[in-house]
């Protein structure tokens, strides 16, 4: 029986695309075993497990760049969970006894991958981005196969490109699931609504909640019966979201037009959505190809490279979204075009049609080819 453990986490750019790779790999192996290592105190260890997986914790933290009183501290703790990471990543591994183990990035993938690479056991990680992370670079010469979204990929070593393979991004089966009717009975919308969902990533994100708290403010104001669905991110600075929306004006407690939480279902609300706000993380646009939507796209300005603005321009380039700079943002940018596009229900449409031609249908097929040899040599 084949046994795969998969090291990723810290936001859902880095969990979703390592349960997709185990849903490939189930595709062909039924009877196949999987155990995600993550770290306790981040997303993965909710969502990981109500997905139907083991879940293995290990403590692992970044060390921070900028130096403060409460940095020096957290990276204080950052290197005591680095000192014991190879330790805890062993046991884990000796317990579950994996044939190959995977990593998809996040800090939490770098001891687990690297330890096993020193077992002997078969490796390999999959980098979502255009410009590769940290964990990435320093796993690549140890792995057996290095999986990529885009041919572009900088910033690799010479030496490893020779087992680097473009896949693409995977993304979980759910997300092909639901048609849009079923995706709206669900969630308590008729198909002649227009249903808009926001989101800035799985931590969340100021700009956006701010953005959107205008938006909702707009709808209310104006009459708009707008169905909107927004995760305000898991951050503990986001804790009292709806009571502020509740304090401004908004309301959101038993308004069955309004889904407000701080993580929702994403495949079955971009399923019942016609249009989406969010930032533009590697994973996030590709669910956006694969479901065919359209997208306001604010990215973060937070990033190495700046690489979720030319994520972003991919899509606006294809006629699939539009993209906002944080720096260019007033208070109505994103409700003059939310208000342009609902008076023109065909632009959607057309944006959704423009984002599904961008998805790149046979990344499953890639991914387990790259894999296959790893698994038929265990």
């Amino acid at each position: 029986m084949l046994r795969v453990l998969l090291a990723g986490g810290g936001t859902a750019g880095h969990i979703n695309p390592a349960m997709a790779i185990a849903e490939i790999i189930k595709e062909h192996h039924p009877d196949a075993e999987f155990c995600f290592a993550g770290n306790p105190n981040k997303l993965e260890a909710r969502i990981v497990p109500q997905a139907g997986y083991r879940f293995e914790p290990i403590k692992i933290e970044g060390i921070q760049r900028h130096l403060s009183a409460e940095n020096v501290k957290r990276n204080v703790k950052a290197m005591h969970y680095l000192i014991h990471s190879g330790r805890r990543a062993k046991q884990i591994i000796r317990d579950f006894k994996p044939d190959l183990v995977i990593g998809t990035g996040g800090y939490v993938s770098g001891p687990v991958v690297r330890k096993a690479a020193k077992m002997g056991i078969k490796t390999a990680i999959h980098e979502a981005n255009a410009f590769a992370g940290v964990t990435t670079k320093l796993l690549s010469k140890q792995v057996d196969k290095i999986m990529l979204t885009v041919a572009e990929t900088k910033n690799l070593d010479e030496s490893v490109k020779s087992k680097a393979v473009v896949t693409g991004l995977p993304v979980r089966r759910a997300f092909e699931r639901k048609t849009k009717q079923e995706a709206r009975r669900e969630l308590g919308f008729s198909d002649d609504d227009i249903v808009i969902l926001s989101a800035g990533g799985s931590l969340g994100s100021k700009t956006i909640n701010d953005t959107v708290e205008k938006l909702l403010k707009w709808y209310q104001d104006n009459g708009k019966d707008i169905c909107h669905i927004h995760s305000y991110g898991t951050y503990k600075d986001y804790a009292g979201y709806v009571d502020k929306l509740e304090a401004d004006g908004v309301k959101v407690k038993g308004n069955k037009r309004l889904i407000v939480s701080e993580y929702v279902n994403m495949p079955l609300s971009l399923a019942a959505c016609d249009l989406v706000i969010t930032r533009c993380g590697a994973s996030t646009l590709t669910e956006l190809e694969a479901v065919g939507r359209g997208a306001i796209l604010i990215p973060s300005p937070m990033v190495a490279e700046n690489h979720q603005y030319h994520n972003g321009m991919v899509l606006q380039n294809a006629g699939a979204g539009f993209v906002f700079e944080e720096k260019t943002l007033t208070e109505t940018t994103v409700i003059d075009k939310v208000a342009e596009l609902i008076d023109e229900p065909q632009r959607m449409a057309d944006l959704s049609a423009n984002a599904a031609a961008l998805y790149i249908s046979d990344t499953n097929d890639r991914i387990y080819d790259t894999l296959r040899p790893l698994i038929e040599g265990k």
